[in-house]
């Protein structure tokens, strides 16, 4: 098995990456930041192919994927993992930059990747595109505006392919957790590790491992089935009342 993880330079990445060379696939992963990327190369050997660039850049994305070696060419599995959230910000408010980072990570990155390595698998009659969603994809949250949207973005992205890919053996999974601690929050709110660490303050979140093992699980069903979405919470999270705002007497 070959598989491509994207973002593998930490948290969901990593760990998946790990995961699957611990059963001897060999594993492509991908980041922006090389040094991370080389120091998992030590750790996992020759299977572990690292290829620094960014998903946002099509061109990019493009010459990595056309030129890939030809022992790790034919692609079994795409984890579209790279992205995450900035800011926390009301809409009106929000910095517009953000926005524009957190559509091109997580909207056009994954696109870009799934493009380029489609055409493969469906040529092989082979595959599985994994897409790593968010609970916020359907749980609306104060703040979350344009990362949820790019979730929802994933979760129908993911929908619309299976529906294209109807008489191939090609499957697509949308994974969907909920409170998780990695380096998520300390990106979000720009290396402030105090304001990350308060998020999980008193919590037992899920880890990056528990994200890695579903995403396993999914790849290692038998061929004929197919998880179409898992969502994913820490026993110490749940669903709230939908909040009113009350006029003041």
């Amino acid at each position: 098995m070959i598989v491509f993880v994207t973002g593998a330079t930490s948290g969901f990445g990593q760990a998946t990456a790990r995961r699957f060379a611990g059963d001897g696939a060999k594993v492509i992963g991908t980041g922006r930041r090389k040094e991370r990327l080389e120091d998992l190369k030590e750790e996992l050997g020759d299977n572990f192919l690292p290829l620094s660039f960014d998903v946002r850049c099509r061109e990019q994305v493009e010459n990595a994927i056309r030129n890939l070696p030809p022992d790790f060419a034919e692609v079994d599995v795409l984890v579209n993992n790279a992205g995450g959230a900035l800011g926390l910000d009301p809409a009106q408010k929000a910095n517009l930059e953000d926005w524009e980072t957190m559509i091109d990570a997580n909207v056009k990155g994954v696109v870009y990747c799934t493009r380029f390595l489609l055409p493969g698998m469906v040529e092989r009659n082979r595959g599985h595109i994994v897409n790593l969603g968010s609970v916020a994809a359907e749980f609306a949250y104060p703040g979350g505006n344009v990362y949820g949207a790019t979730k929802a973005f994933v979760h129908q992205f993911s929908y619309g392919l299976r529906a294209d890919l109807l008489g191939t053996n090609v499957r697509v999974t949308d994974i969907q957790p909920g409170l998780c601690k990695t380096e998520f929050s300390e990106v979000r709110f720009k290396g402030d590790k105090q304001r990350a660490e308060a998020v999980y303050e008193g919590t037992d979140p899920l880890t990056a491992d528990d994200i890695a093992d579903a995403i396993h699980w999914c790849v290692t069903r038998p061929p004929h089935v197919n998880i179409n979405v898992m969502q994913l919470m820490p026993v110490c999270q749940a669903f709230g009342n939908l909040p009113v705002s009350r006029k003041k007497k």
